[in-house]
């Protein structure tokens, strides 16, 4: 029977359905086609309550999921929540839908995820694009200068939105309320995706969030820093500049008509959790990440990521100067039973969160300290991925890119031609190439390395790289 630990069910409506819901087991005629047995296919189905006619009524007659999100902007300081089952993938694409339509230009930061060029495509949105500032001394980016967007806008007077991505992949925290301060005084909205920075707000050590800085819209993905099931993810957004109908049909039409109650109910558990006990919790993991951060320092040639601008619970580690190699020292990890979020050569990045206790932690940082000495090699210069620095070239927009004639060919044959297909290393799946850029030598050869050095080339029709999709002549 499903239990309530820390009795969190009198504050989340939707959480508290979804233990009625196996405290008095009906014996549905409805969706999903396992019926809640557990002898048909085993127990790869517990937990999976829809709802509709689940936790709710078919209709929403009780309207239990406009009450879980109520809270939540209630909470985070927005005018409306939505919750998703789709994560910030679903989330990102439903305000690109929102803030403008075909041949309209956005200034989007190049950082963001994938999610949003698709987003892109789906809206018809022609992308501007901001590079982020790079710190020298660790080849990371530091997110989109204030600046960068000013001129932006000289680029693009008449942008209808600017998309960002802040905190970054690596944890680095941009001035987001400089960034809100620039785009209000050119009349549009500013849509951050904070998908890792679901924590931000809730204690005094951590960055405040997105709209408490400012922002119109954010996306933030609850099962990435709290305790929610995979895909939960929600969008918050003001009603000032986000037009809120148009918003809720963006989320309907990128939406799955059969949403998952039990996603739905943990993004509801999750909120109340960091509204009654969140700063006690991300006060603990902050000085746990400190103890483990200051461990790891004493490596020599180890840089471990730290200070102002970076959030105090990631976990990010610079390698060069131990010349161990990331991806050798995550092997170890796996065999050790430790997976972490990111490895290639020059980094490491493991996600630490409020689940996460000192014997967990402990385990990790042991394990990190002896392979980084088992690997240990000649220091390296400090290099930057390619996602961070390659300069795309827009040819055409991402939407007709996406639906042009298509051909493949080999690699060197591609270069000059126009990209049909996204092409990024993942994590962090940031693209390096986009439908609708040209294809360059110094894109080519940055991908081929990240091939070289053992990373893994997602969503390219040739992972091998030895072709690459292009524009019809």
């Amino acid at each position: 029977m499903p239990t309530d630990p820390r009795g969190l069910r009198g504050d989340a409506p939707l959480f508290d359905a979804w233990l009625r819901f196996y405290e008095d087991a009906p014996t549905p005629f409805t969706i999903p086609g396992h019926k809640h047995r557990h002898d048909l296919v085993g127990d790869v189905v517990v937990g999976d309550v829809p709802l509709y006619a689940g936790l709710d009524s078919m209709r929403l007659e009780r309207g239990l999921l406009a009450a879980a999100e109520a809270r939540a902007a209630a909470l985070w300081g927005a005018d409306v929540c939505r919750f998703s089952v789709g994560g910030s993938t679903h989330a990102n694409q439903a305000l690109a839908l929102a803030v403008g339509g075909e041949g309209d230009q956005v200034l989007v930061g190049r950082t963001l995820h994938r999610s949003m060029l698709l987003g892109l495509v789906l809206a018809g949105l022609e992308p501007v694009w901001l590079r982020p500032d790079v710190d020298p001394s660790t080849g990371l980016p530091l997110g989109v200068m204030p600046e960068a967007i000013e001129a932006g806008f000289r680029r693009a007077p008449n942008a209808v939105a600017v998309l960002v991505g802040d905190p970054s992949y690596v944890g680095t925290v941009g001035d987001v309320a400089g960034m809100a301060s620039v785009v209000h005084a050119h009349g549009v909205p500013l849509v951050v995706d904070a998908a890792w920075g679901a924590h931000f707000g809730f204690h005094e050590a951590l960055p405040a969030h997105a709209i408490q800085q400012g922002a119109d819209a954010i996306v933030t993905s609850a099962h990435k820093t709290l305790p929610s099931w995979s895909q939960a993810a929600l969008i918050l957004a003001r009603t000032e500049r986000i037009d809120i109908a148009r918003l809720d049909r963006g989320v309907e039409a990128t939406h799955t008509t059969s949403p998952a109650g039990a996603i739905l109910a943990s993004i509801d558990a999750a909120r109340a959790l960091l509204a009654r006990d969140g700063s006690e919790l991300l006060g603990a993991l902050v000085n746990r990440v400190a103890r483990a951060r200051a461990r790891l320092a004493t490596v020599e040639g180890l840089v471990v990521l730290d200070g102002p601008h970076v959030d105090p619970t990631k976990f990010t580690l610079v390698l060069s100067g131990t010349g161990a190699h990331g991806v050798s020292v995550e092997r170890d990890l796996l065999t050790a039973g430790l997976p972490v979020e990111m490895a290639d050569r020059d980094t490491i990045v493991a996600i630490l969160t409020l689940a996460d206790d000192d014997t967990r932690i402990s385990l990790l940082v042991e394990a990190l300290l002896a392979a980084i000495e088992r690997h240990r090699g000649s220091p390296r210069a400090i290099t930057s991925a390619p996602a961070w620095t390659v300069a795309p070239v827009t040819i055409t927009s991402p939407r007709t890119a996406f639906f042009a004639a298509q051909t493949t060919l080999p690699t060197a044959a591609a270069v000059g031609r126009t990209c049909a297909e996204l092409v990024a290393p993942y994590p962090p799946g940031i693209p390096v190439l986009a439908p609708g850029e040209q294809i360059s030598t110094d894109a080519v050869a940055a991908l081929q390395q990240a091939c070289r050095e053992g990373l893994r080339v997602a969503y390219a029709a040739d992972p091998t790289l030895a072709t690459l999709r292009v524009l019809a002549e």
